[in-house]
């Protein structure tokens, strides 16, 4: 449920529950078809560029490590092997003894159990391993709805709304392909706008670039369930306005 975004402002203490409901009440609770292409968000949005100044976003256990971020690495009563490591450009940070270990694209919680796996391999028995994130250098989209791995995903600055779905391990089966809706800081305000998944693999409309910051919902069944949730827990007072 938590995605941490503080681009989306001081509004509510839990950000990241604004932006599912943000998602869900613009495009769930809108659409009248889950196959078609209707909606209060609309498609060929003009001037619909670059954001804002980026704003940091704070890291979570959803967050998928990039190159250049910084972890801090901690083994329990194991002094040696734990510590900050950076990630090198090919995604892999460098353990006393265990050496190489790639984390690129993962979660913290999914590199401390490659680090246990490797300790318990060699040199402990059952260790205690967290990792969290210290720094990060890399450039972050959320992507939530109707995906088969939602979360928080590094970019380049030229990854485009093709590459960022398929990071997210492409959409699940209730997926409604012609409808995805980006959410982008401009000028101050919180823009949106939709496009079709299917003309962009068809090479009719092209394939956007995606910023960091950017809130990438795909509409679907999974959506749907989320809005239910989330209505019951966060008045309607909290939507930003303008989207």
């Amino acid at each position: 449920m938590h995605r941490i975004l503080t681009a989306l402002g001081p509004m509510v203490p839990d950000v990241g529950q604004i932006v599912r409901l943000a998602g869900v009440l613009l495009i769930a609770g809108a659409l009248a078809s889950c196959a078609g292409r209707g909606g209060p968000v609309s498609y060929n949005v003009q001037n619909f560029g670059s954001p804002d100044i980026l704003t940091e976003v704070s890291s979570t256990q959803d967050y998928h490590i990039g190159p250049g971020d910084t972890i801090g690495v901690s083994v329990f009563g194991v002094a040696e092997f734990s510590g900050d490591y950076a990630v090198d450009s090919i995604g892999r940070i460098k353990l006393p003894l265990i050496g190489d270990v790639s984390v690129i694209g993962q979660t913290g919680d999914q590199v401390a159990a490659a680090i246990k796996s490797k300790l318990q391999a060699t040199y402990l028995r059952n260790p205690e391993v967290q990792v969290v994130m210290k720094t990060t250098q890399s450039l972050r989209v959320t992507v939530d709805g109707s995906v088969n791995a939602p979360g928080i995903y590094a970019i380049t600055p030229q990854t485009t709304l093709l590459q960022i779905v398929a990071q997210a391990k492409g959409i699940t089966e209730d997926a409604n392909p012609r409808r995805i809706v980006v959410f982008r800081r401009i000028n101050g305000e919180r823009n949106a706008a939709a496009f079709d998944l299917r003309e962009i693999r068809r090479g009719t409309q092209p394939d956007p670039q995606v910023y960091a910051s950017d809130i990438v919902i795909v509409d679907g069944n999974r959506v749907t369930k989320a809005f239910k949730n989330i209505i019951q827990v966060l008045p309607f007072a909290t939507i930003f306005r303008p989207f």
